[in-house]
């Protein structure tokens, strides 16, 4: 993040309260707590904060390398010598520091700011906010859901003079946390958006939990909120002192604002309203509960703001959805699209920039960017931060959409291109342009790229797989906070990484710095290796002919018997290579494959006497980890393995790692991680002890191609099986076996969720149609049918089916086109 402000490291050192190292004269403007997110080097200050998971002072060499000449630390030792011409800031939290300076950057600032927290709607009041205020103010908002301990500084740091409006969101999940965050903000207006359930579990009750949230509000002069909630009125009346003003709304009873009447017209809900003694009504382009008080809370938000009334009803009537996540889709041309066409400010630039960069591939990099607006930078100084932001990020051309943007081209260089409005792009639009790139379509939401998406996308049919990215690093994290801070992790994407896409999920473990993937066969591994992915693979099911592929693409084999070690062996001495890393099975008792205890002795002597591989790890394979009744057979074979690899390893005087747990052994036999564990179906939201601790990662959804109501006495679908009682609204979706719908899903035993209800399958699956009972449910054409996902678990599918959930997210068919999803 990068503030308009010169700050010296002395500077910093003073604010802070930590001690100098270097060059106290050395100024920096942006910081950074990711090395994985950096693009102004020279100018960066990286603050190394210590989690529970991970410690950012491991990639101060690879920042330096980068560029960095400034970073706060809390861990010094001699080796921070080597780092010639470096400056550093000691201090005992890094995180305390990070949240110090930004306070302290945050008082350089008296134009209003709005702080925002409640349990759920503070992004979309936020986003909508400045959707009816850009046109009045110059914002600076906290980029995406950028709430937590870490985002909101991150946020705050983005405030500059040419800015007269912050809106800034607040989320905590422990207690203690707000009033961090409060002196960060120091917010004049606060606005509270709704009480619910989130993060419920570290608080006592709701009034702990809402006390906390309401320390936001300390240093606010005017306080937006609903009345409706009896508990949410007497904490606030407890909390506030009596000069700070309260703007209430209600439907039940007086208020600021009184809601009178909501009336759905279509789409749209016309909401008639009474602020004093004045009524009046303005309508929103949504009909849902939380959409209804979202809009309500952001118009009484403006109303404080002094937003002429009959602007704001125009603004409201034209709120758009806010997308609260990056969509990942496949393009023509074999092209990857990524889709965030509905913000457009520097800091979410950055993260979406971030987001291409994951991909990891040889493709290269092209943004589609419109005007910025309400940066609060003059259009000079904004466009030439993001030409030097392209620069840095090597994006290979850049295609600028918008007045404003075209009158900088000159800052842009020759790979850029600028169109007036999107009209013009359109009209001159040659889908043949688009080839094997990476595309970041950005664009504010007037410029409406979803139509520039669209006619890149790549044309499957309705039936989609969504990926929920985010779910799978939360599910990645949970997973590590089991394992010791020293227990490597190999991540399993075999099988088209269990249905979800195996490049785009391998380049998101590689983000994340797992230590391993495995593969099944070398095919999969080679994929990866052309996708970009360059940390370590292991191929579970190697296979003769694959050698010298495996070789070639440097993939680990597993090794399970001597014949195959032999075949490797003289594979090796063929390509005259040596020393290459094997990884040993052992059979302790799943029986499927790998080595016995009597073969271990012929074993170790044959890789003793050998120079073209070594040993990199020896595993097993747990049969029953997930299971109670399995338990002590589970805790025989951890014996059986710790003494059969003991065997192995002292014949050899270097270290090999050990690897028995799978996803349920992680969470189930936490002392036998020895020095790796194996992450498979837990990645995916599957859990044998705490599915509540679990996302889930991927839904399955399709649409009603077509409503019929067919007579009782008529038959539906092939062999006439599906037999009506009674007269039946019928729908036609477009999945079928050939998607992975099983055909035994038919005549009623399957069902799918439509509009909150399920609804039975009716005759038998088609190749690549169903048909389903909509009797008891309100549903048109074009209607969203869940097949599996957050509402309708997998596992629910798995139990009609009487198979596990593996079986169902592996056999989803690769036609089946994947979008993958990341705040």
């Amino acid at each position: 993040m990068r503030s308009e402000q010169l700050y010296s490291i002395g500077l910093i050192a003073q604010i802070v309260g930590g001690e100098t190292i270097g060059n106290a004269d050395y100024e920096i403007q942006s910081i950074s707590i990711d090395s994985r997110s950096l693009y102004l080097p020279e100018e960066t200050v990286f603050f190394a904060i210590v989690g529970d998971r991970h410690d950012g002072h491991k990639y101060i060499s690879d920042l330096y390398q980068k560029g960095v000449r400034a970073f706060v630390i809390s861990k010094d030792d001699e080796s921070l010598k080597k780092y010639t011409n470096a400056s550093f800031v000691r201090v005992e939290d890094t995180l305390k520091a990070l949240q110090t300076l930004t306070a302290r950057h945050r008082k350089h600032f008296n134009s209003p700011v709005i702080g925002i927290t409640g349990s759920n709607g503070k992004t979309i009041v936020k986003e909508w906010l400045n959707q009816v205020l850009q046109n009045t103010y110059r914002v600076v908002r906290s980029p995406k859901s950028y709430n937590s301990q870490v985002g909101v500084p991150l946020s705050v740091w983005n405030l500059n003079s040419n800015a007269n409006l912050g809106i800034f969101e607040a989320g905590i999940s422990q207690p203690e946390e707000m009033q961090q965050l409060a002196e960060i903000i120091q917010p004049g207006i606060g606005v509270f958006t709704h009480l619910g359930q989130a993060h419920r579990e570290n608080f006592e009750n709701k009034q702990h939990l809402l006390s906390e949230k309401l320390k936001l509000f300390a240093s606010c002069k005017k306080v937006v909120y609903c009345s409706d909630d009896t508990l949410v009125v007497n904490s606030f009346v407890v909390n506030l002192e009596p000069n700070q003003k309260q703007y209430t709304w209600a439907r039940n009873k007086h208020a600021f604002c009184r809601i009178l009447k909501e009336k759905q017209i279509g789409n749209r809900t016309r909401i008639t309203i009474q602020v004093g003694k004045n009524t009046s009504e303005f309508t929103i382009p949504f009909t849902d509960r939380a959409s209804v008080d979202n809009a309500i809370t952001t118009y009484v938000t403006a109303l404080v703001l002094g937003l002429d009334e009959r602007d704001l009803k125009q603004e409201m009537l034209k709120l758009e959805p806010v997308a609260m996540r990056l969509e990942i889709k496949e393009g023509f041309g074999n092209c990857t699209l990524i889709n965030d066409y509905y913000n457009s400010d520097l800091g979410s630039l950055e993260i979406a920039i971030d987001l291409m960069n994951q991909q990891q591939t040889d493709k290269k990099k092209c943004i589609i960017l419109s005007d910025i607006y309400q940066s609060g930078y003059t259009d000079k100084r904004l466009y030439k931060a993001v030409a030097k932001l392209v620069a840095k990020q090597k994006i290979d051309r850049i295609i600028g959409i918008g007045e404003r943007i075209s009158m900088q081209a000159d800052l842009f260089g020759d790979n850029a291109i600028f169109y007036q409005d999107t009209n013009l792009f359109l009209s001159q639009f040659n889908r043949s342009k688009f080839h094997d790139e990476v595309i970041l379509i950005k664009g504010a939401r007037d410029f409406h790229f979803e139509r520039i998406s669209k006619a890149l996308q790549f044309k499957a049919h309705r039936t989609v797989l969504e990926v929920d990215l985010n779910a799978m690093v939360h599910n990645l994290n949970y997973f590590r906070s089991l394992l010791k801070p020293q227990t490597k992790l190999t991540v399993m994407v075999k099988a088209f990484s269990y249905g979800s896409g195996s490049v785009e999920i391998a380049n998101l473990l590689q983000y994340h710095r797992v230590d391993y993937l495995a593969v099944a066969i070398a095919d999969e591994g080679v994929e990866l290796r052309n996708a970009g992915v360059n940390i370590p693979i292991i191929v579970m099911n190697p296979e003769p002919h694959s050698f010298e592929t495996m070789i070639e693409y440097n993939l680990e084999p597993e090794i399970y018997n001597l014949k195959i070690l032999h075949e490797f062996q003289q594979a090796l001495r063929k390509n005259v290579v040596k020393n290459y890393p094997i990884h040993i099975k052992l059979d302790t008792g799943m029986h499927r494959m790998g080595f016995m205890q009597a073969e271990l002795d012929e074993l170790t002597a044959q890789i003793q006497n050998n120079d073209h591989f070594y040993i990199r790890s020896v595993f097993s394979h747990l049969a029953g980890a997930d299971e109670e009744q399995h338990d002590d057979y589970t805790r025989h074979q951890i014996q059986l393995f710790k003494q059969w690899s003991d065997t192995i390893r002292q014949h050899f005087p270097y270290a090999i790692d050990r690897h028995v747990l799978n996803s349920a052994g992680i969470e189930r036999f936490a002392h036998a991680q020895f020095e790796m564990v194996r992450l498979g179906i837990g990645l995916y939201g599957v859990s044998a002890v705490h599915q509540d601790k679990l996302m889930n990662v991927s839904t399955l959804k399709t649409t009603i191609s077509q409503i019929k109501t067919v007579s009782k006495e008529n038959t539906i679908g092939y062999g006439r099986k599906g037999v009506l009682e009674k007269d039946t609204r019928i729908g036609v979706i477009p999945i079928g076996y050939a998607d992975g719908f099983s055909r035994k899903l038919s005549n009623g035993l399957g069902k799918v969720l439509v509009n909150g209800k399920l609804c039975p399958v009716v005759g038998n699956v088609c190749m690549d149609m169903s048909m389903i009972d909509l009797s008891h449910v309100q549903a048109k054409e074009g209607d969203t049918v869940t097949i599996f996902g957050d509402d309708y678990p997998v596992s629910q599918m798995a139990n009609q089916l009487d198979t596990i959930p593996y079986e169902i997210l592996t056999t989803v068919s690769r036609r089946v086109k994947r979008i993958y999803l990341q705040e």
